[in-house]
């Protein structure tokens, strides 16, 4: 239905000098689509008003709303070419004045949970990067045709975001920061198994696929939910964090497109919050999350956390720990590296692990799951509260190198799914118990005894880094030693 006017929307950023990237086709497809969205919204809650003979306050001002300056309309329903504004004149109004008016929503908001605080979050965050006002208008119009009104066409505008979102993450090196493939998050939400009345949370969010794909696992059967359930569901189950800009507007246009209204998206630096400072208040049911692997924190946030390390991923894992209620269920992607990194930080937080979760599944991924990145990952499938008994291991072999042409796909997870759920052996799985682990290295390298080992070499990378971090933790523990003499 709306699939060629996304190409065709393309098509006139591709020519748009202010846009060079996919990331700059995305952002700016994003802000329009959202302010579209708005617009289809309040005409819908202004009908319900009419309906129950209520007035309706619009979140949008009259001079301001899409129908007043995007797309004026003529009697007959077609564009108003004498109204609509083109050219300098477009551009001229749209950066002046609307997004001035639009970013001034964050303070006059009533809180941080709100549509209207969640509109000035996201125009503070982006720029209007169209230099051709002809250009902007030609994608105002393509715009315009699409409608947000029936389940079905926002499902369908989901999809086809939810591409986009893809293609922009395949494009750069570090695509994994904004897109985690979605049939290895369904699989994961599968193993975890969120329900109604729990909360969820990702403090990685990007561009919320795990939230997303939340809401549809759990609203899969929507006609049989309640109306109390929906309410829930769209106010109280789901949460996230994300500290780009970017990733942020992506993650609550994703959010809205999946048909939630308001998402609980805080644009913040999770890391910098002190995990001492996490009250039970706090805590969630359920945390799915694929948080940032590769890069490195500054000492002072590395203060937040009673592990200290420079490496992102395994900050935020002691963050993730430390949000889950006693009993509560976790799937979290991670560099395969952290299951035999031999500095102090990775052994310590795999003894934190093991000592204070029950660490029930490790899923191997192969290389080339996620395009760009370049590393290796598995995901850590643990609930909090009792020590590890026995693991698990599950790895996956899709019989064929993964890669752009040929991507991950729900049946390659099948298998996993379907054993996990009894935790079989089979060729591919196996499981050991916790107590023949090593208590000096904690190595939980993942070693299928059910087939000839094949030596992996490691990445080059993974090893200078290895070696970087264990200078550094040397030095650390010189310059201590000389303070003491």
């Amino acid at each position: 239905m709306f699939e060629q006017t996304f190409k065709n929307i393309d098509d006139v950023l591709w020519k748009e000098a202010g846009c060079t990237t996919e990331l700059d086709y995305t952002e700016q497809t994003s802000w329009m689509l959202f302010l579209k969205y708005l617009d289809d919204l309040e005409k819908e809650r202004e009908l319900e008003a009419e309906l129950r003979g209520k007035p309706y306050t619009a979140i949008i001002g009259k001079p301001h709303r899409w129908s007043k300056w995007a797309a004026p309309k003529t009697k007959k329903g077609t564009l108003d070419h004498d109204r609509a504004l083109t050219g300098p004149d477009l551009i001229d109004y749209v950066d002046r004045e609307l997004f001035p008016y639009l970013k001034g929503f964050r303070t006059r908001a009533a809180g941080p949970n709100t549509i209207e605080y969640k509109i000035g979050e996201i125009f503070n965050e982006i720029e209007n990067k169209f230099r051709s006002g002809y250009s902007l208008r030609d994608a105002l119009e393509l715009v315009d045709a699409l409608s947000f009104r029936s389940q079905a066409e926002r499902h369908e505008l989901s999809a086809l975001y939810e591409d986009k979102i893809r293609r922009m993450g395949n494009a750069g090196r570090n695509g994994g920061e904004y897109y985690t493939p979605r049939p290895l998050i369904r699989a994961m939400i599968e193993v975890v198994k969120p329900q109604i009345g729990e909360r969820i949370y990702d403090g990685a969010c990007g561009s919320a696929g795990f939230l997303c794909e939340s809401f549809e696992y759990m609203t899969r059967d929507r006609d049989a939910l309640s109306t109390k359930a929906m309410q829930v569901l769209q106010e109280k189950t789901f949460f996230g964090k994300e500290k780009k800009s970017l990733a942020y507007v992506l993650g609550v246009m994703n959010m809205i497109l999946h048909g939630i209204e308001a998402p609980n998206i805080v644009h913040t630096n999770t890391l910098a919050e002190n995990i001492s400072d996490i009250q039970d208040k706090d805590r969630f049911d359920v945390v799915l999350a694929n948080p940032p692997f590769g890069g490195k924190e500054r000492p002072e946030v590395q203060q937040n956390f009673p592990i200290k390390t420079g490496e992102t991923a395994f900050l935020f894992l002691q963050h993730f720990i430390k949000s889950l209620k006693a009993g509560g269920r976790a799937g979290i992607v991670i560099k395969n590296t952290f299951l035999s990194n031999t500095d102090n930080a990775s052994v310590a937080l795999r003894k934190e692990l093991l000592e204070n979760c029950n660490l029930h599944t490790v899923l191997d991924m192969p290389g080339g799951t996620f395009q760009g990145a370049g590393v290796k990952t598995v995901v850590l499938f643990f609930e909090k509260g009792a020590p590890t008994r026995e693991i698990w291991f599950y790895k996956l072999d899709p019989g064929r190198n993964m890669g752009k042409t040929n991507p991950l796909n729900d049946d390659d997870l099948k298998d996993l799914v379907e054993l996990q759920a009894t935790f079989e052996d089979s060729d591919n799985s196996w499981t050991i118990e916790a107590k023949s682990i090593n208590k000096a290295t904690y190595d939980l390298s993942v070693k299928n005894p059910n087939k000839a080992e094949e030596t992996e070499l490691r990445d080059p990378k993974d090893i200078i880094a290895e070696m970087v971090a264990l200078d550094t933790e040397s030095a650390e523990i010189l310059a201590g030693i000389g303070k003491m003499l």
